[in-house]
């Protein structure tokens, strides 16, 4: 029984942990998208798929995020738009971009 409650505690930590990581990044990711990446995600321009327009979104999503990491890490040009590698902040660190693209992509699901 000590080992069970020893374990359960363990448990309800590592998910307390993850729960604020994911915290972490969802602020984070919004930060970064409402800072650099509404220019485009929120208005359309350059043929952006706009955050929570689920229909754009869906065969992106269907990609996997490891794909959209890429292609919003080193760009992509699509057959509706283009992606500038980092929105075009290459002064960004890969951690806030994939944090934004995991704000966008939870926002649009």
């Amino acid at each position: 029984m000590k080992n069970l409650i020893i374990a359960t505690a363990a448990t309800v930590a590592l998910m307390a942990s993850v729960t604020t990581a994911q915290a972490d990044t969802n602020a984070n990711g919004k930060k970064t998208y409402d800072s650099v990446c509404f220019a485009c995600h929120g208005t359309g321009a350059a043929g952006a798929p706009m955050i929570g327009h689920k229909d754009a979104w869906a065969p992106r999503i269907a990609k996997g995020i490891a794909t959209l990491d890429k292609h919003a890490l080193h760009g992509f040009q699509g057959k509706k738009g283009v992606m500038p590698a980092k929105g075009g902040r290459t002064d960004m660190s890969d951690a806030d971009v994939k944090a934004a693209v995991a704000y966008m992509v939870s926002k649009s699901k």
